[in-house]
């Protein structure tokens, strides 16, 4: 899997630190950047990465910023995009399961490095349940389509 990652500065500490683990588990990582820490503007970062995923180049996204509020809300706005802000391991599978979140997005001010690894490890090996959820899954992407 190809798995896009991005951040503004107020993440760029834990992007780097969720990296390795998505290395680890065996997914092409590909970063759209924030590569210094310099102070940058989050959209210009989740909005790249989340349309790597809308458009094919990358099969995931993770994005990071100082809350994560930021980052979800710009890769929301990208048509094709299901991105939760995630702080815990059971939304982290729960959004996979119910609701085939492409992107993942966290804040580094509110989730630790080590709850972080864990969370994109979940998110990353959890599968799609479909059934029931791909009804609802399609609703939302069908009104997406209108607007």
């Amino acid at each position: 899997m190809k798995v896009v990652v991005g951040s503004d500065h107020a993440g760029y500490a834990l992007k780097a630190e969720i990296v390795p683990v998505i290395e680890e588990l065996g997914h092409e990582v590909v970063d759209v950047g924030n590569h210094e820490g310099e102070s940058v503007d989050y959209a210009d970062y989740g909005i790249p990465a989340a349309e790597m995923v809308a458009d094919g180049r990358a099969d995931r996204g993770v994005i990071v910023c100082g809350t994560g509020i930021g980052m979800s809300i710009s890769a929301n706005k990208v048509k094709g995009i299901r991105c939760a802000l995630v702080q815990d391991l059971f939304t982290a599978k729960v959004t996979r399961e119910h609701n085939d979140t492409n992107v993942l997005a966290m804040g580094e001010r509110v989730v630790g490095p080590g709850i972080a690894r864990e969370i994109v490890k979940v998110w990353l090996e959890t599968e799609f349940e479909g059934g029931r959820h791909q009804r609802r899954v399609q609703k939302m992407m069908d009104y997406e389509q209108q607007s």
